[in-house]
């Protein structure tokens, strides 16, 4: 397995060599077509499947309200404490330089030298699908059929924004054709950091591996069909009937991820909650999220988040897991006010100064560790898809089955925690059990605020696929702006997202500064077209 990393890390290196486009201006390329000749484009794709999520999440998490950064210290004022601090925004454009960029070149080269590899193609169009799904779910309107063509001259430079709702109609289509082109018969994927033979979900053949894809892209159209829920749902029906047909993930086994080996392996998107350079004791759990696990005592709990005696070094800190001692910071509350000698009483306040707040934290020991596994598409994210889908009739099986989607996901979420658990709590300091039971899963789904009801099922399942996504925040974000569930109440720590319109929520995240520099009447056209470039402004599904 770590041969393996070896390789992949070195084929993400090459990137820099192979996805360089100076964005967008006259420095791009200028005819110039950057190719790979000496190696095998299976393993610079494996360098790049993991780069489509980027490394950011905190801001995302802060909108949907799974943590706090409670001290306002200028760097971290962002969504915390409603400002609009676009750095603090996780822009996707990077991927335009750098994964869509290497893609485009892959597709080139294998159309040119290797026709046979239709595997391989078929993946990378499934792929940056994914990846473009997420670029225009984050920001709107964004350059696509124009994007990446600088080599093609001049005229290509300066990319105009295309309508986003266009792009999903043609990602809709790339994924249809890539998965329709997948064969059994064909090229085995060595490389594959997902299902290669170096996996986790591993695969030894072609036949087996394509099967793993097929999920894969019917599963991103299942996806794609419920962001259609309130702007099209006729549209939006026939496609999760497509792409129920044609088959999703079925189990964990289909799961789209990747696990780490220490010391020189790790999950980097988790570096700030553990790292004590980063000041750990800056991120607290939010009030709302801590009040959903404690109220249905749910056992995932104790793998999310913990009680730490010193908030300052929590990795090395012992603590309490008890769901009696997790309290979550208030939303939009900061560190100065909690302390304030005069709000004695209000707030939990906090240990000796050196030590932060008297609340949880997220589990470093556990969920939250560097060892954690990364996750791109899960089953029981599917599942709830699946659950949502048959309720709205929009596949067979109804509210029954719509139930046993419900519950099938809890369960397999549960699961998964085992693997975190076997893979990290050597070095813990709070023991806990390695696997949920199922007893403990039974008495979960019978509790009055999670056993299924009709009356309840849209709340129900999303407020699940909300517990669910606590370390894909990305994908809660955008599953929260589309369903309404759960119900946050806004954070009043000022009115700024009232402003333009807004509800006094994120909505999505504006063009970049250095966008306006170099392509700004595209930018500028798009931003009118939009009705704005801010943050509450709404993309296309986005319906009120």
């Amino acid at each position: 397995m770590k041969k393996f990393k070896i390789i992949t890390f070195m084929s993400a290196f090459l990137l820099l060599f192979v996805g360089c486009d100076k964005g967008f201006d006259e420095l791009a390329l200028k005819n110039q077509k950057y190719t790979i000749t000496d190696l095998d484009p299976g393993m610079v794709f494996a360098g790049s499947q993991r780069v489509g999520q980027g490394n950011g999440w905190e801001s995302e998490a802060t909108v949907v309200q799974y943590f706090e950064l409670a001290y306002n210290l200028g760097a971290t004022a962002g969504f915390n404490f409603n400002y609009d601090v676009q750095g603090q925004q996780n822009a996707e454009w990077g991927n335009y330089t750098g994964t869509l960029m290497t893609f485009k070149n892959l597709l080139e080269i294998i159309d040119e030298k290797y026709p046979e590899r239709t595997n391989l193609k078929s993946v990378i169009r499934i792929w940056r699908a994914f990846v473009y799904m997420n670029i225009v779910d984050k920001h709107g309107d964004v350059p696509y059929f124009d994007a990446l063509r600088a080599a093609e001259g001049p005229e290509y430079w300066r990319p105009k924004y295309d309508d986003a709702q266009e792009i999903y109609n043609d990602l809709e289509k790339e994924i249809r054709e890539a998965v329709a082109a997948l064969d059994p018969n064909k090229d085995f994927l060595t490389y594959d950091v997902f299902f290669g033979p170096n996996g986790y979900n591993k695969t030894t053949n072609a036949a087996d591996q394509v099967a793993k894809w097929k999920k894969v892209g019917n599963s991103l159209l299942l996806r794609m069909a419920l962001r259609y829920s309130k702007l099209n749902p006729t549209k939006g029906a026939a496609l999760a009937l497509e792409a129920f047909n044609a088959g999703v993930m079925t189990s964990n086994d289909d799961n789209v991820m990747v696990t780490f080996t220490p010391p020189n392996f790790s999950n980097g998107r988790h570096a700030n909650l553990v790292n004590p350079a980063t000041n750990p004791y800056y991120y607290y759990a939010a009030e709302p999220f801590v009040n959903q696990l404690k109220n249905t005592q749910d056992p995932r709990s104790k793998y999310i988040i913990a009680k730490f005696d010193d908030a300052v070094n929590p990795q090395k800190a012992t603590g309490s897991l008890d769901w009696a001692d997790q309290f979550g910071v208030p939303v939009g509350v900061p560190a100065d006010v909690i302390t304030d000698p005069a709000n004695a009483g209000l707030y939990r306040g906090k240990h000796p100064i050196t030590n932060g707040l008297d609340y949880s934290q997220m589990n470093v020991q556990a969920g939250a560790s560097t060892l954690t596994p990364q996750y791109w598409l899960m089953y029981s994210q599917v599942s709830l898809n699946l659950a949502e889908a048959a309720f709205r009739g929009w596949i067979p099986g109804g509210d029954a089955q719509a139930q046993v989607y419900y519950e099938n996901a809890i369960k397999a979420d549960m699961d998964r925690y085992e693997l975190i658990a076997t893979t990290t709590l050597s070095s813990a300091i709070i023991p806990f059990p390695t696997k949920i039971t199922d007893a403990e899963k039974a008495t979960y789904l019978a509790h009055p605020l999670v056993a299924w009801n009709s009356a309840d099922a849209l709340k129900l399942i999303n407020t699940q696929y909300w517990v669910v996504n606590i370390w894909d925040p990305r994908e809660a974000w955008y599953n929260w702006r589309r369903s309404g569930y759960p119900v946050l109440e806004r954070n009043k720590y000022n009115d700024n997202f009232l402003l333009n319109g807004g509800d006094g929520f994120v909505h999505r995240y504006r063009y970049t500064d250095a966008e306006y520099r170099r392509n700004k009447v595209n930018v500028e056209a798009a931003a009118a077209k939009i009705g704005g470039d801010f943050v509450t402004t709404r993309v296309f599904w986005d319906v009120q």
